[in-house]
């Protein structure tokens, strides 16, 4: 006996979403602070939750210069599109299923070019000891968000990402993490820097 098979459009998709998770199965949704104009990218898929906010250059400056950082250095840090990030384990608690996002893994493309993102690692090996000094290195290796953790259902964490790349660029970005034993990713299209001004609004 021929069974009939009926095509279903949607079923097909969360088929193939599962078997390759690089294809753009994920929520995005972009948003605006109406308090003072800064844009944010929450992107959910799975168990995780990740929002990237924009941060003004003045923002980081402010920061900054509250420590020993040379003015180069300052500038550096200010200018490099730096976002307040945050991710989350929204799982099921009785599943215990970890995830673990890996900044090392991920992939930026701007200006036609695929890179990584700059993690603070590499900020920290540019420095020399006169250009920054150790209470103000704790300020990233704390400040700056950890390349790699763990988190179980309902852990948290928040810090800065930097990206390289100039105020006022957009850029795409692919972000990885492990998910219980396997590895997935995402994409968040059309991710803009803020722009280099006093204030947005």
């Amino acid at each position: 006996m021929v069974q009939r098979m009926i095509f279903q459009p949607r079923r097909m998709l969360y088929l193939l979403c599962g078997l390759l998770p690089v294809l753009a199965c994920a929520d995005v949704v972009r948003g605006v602070n109406p308090d003072n104009g800064l844009k944010s990218w929450h992107f959910t898929e799975g168990d995780i939750d990740i929002e990237l906010i924009q941060r003004l250059p003045d923002q980081s400056r402010a920061l900054f210069m509250k420590h020993a950082f040379s003015r180069e250095v300052i500038e550096d840090l200010a200018t490099s599109c730096m976002f307040q990030t945050i991710i989350r384990n929204t799982g099921n608690p009785a599943a215990g299923r970890a995830v673990t996002p890996d900044l090392a893994q991920w992939r930026m493309w701007y200006d036609g070019k695929e890179t990584g993102i700059k993690l603070k690692e590499a900020w920290l090996a540019s420095w020399t000891d006169e250009q920054v000094d150790h209470a103000a290195k704790l300020v990233i290796r704390w400040g700056m968000f950890p390349t790699q953790q763990e988190y179980l259902p309902g852990d948290y964490n928040w810090g800065l990402t930097t990206y390289g790349i100039p105020p006022g660029s957009t850029f795409d970005l692919e972000v990885f993490w492990t998910e219980g034993e396997t590895l997935r990713s995402g994409r968040i299209d059309n991710i803009e820097c803020a722009p280099d001004v006093d204030s947005l609004k």
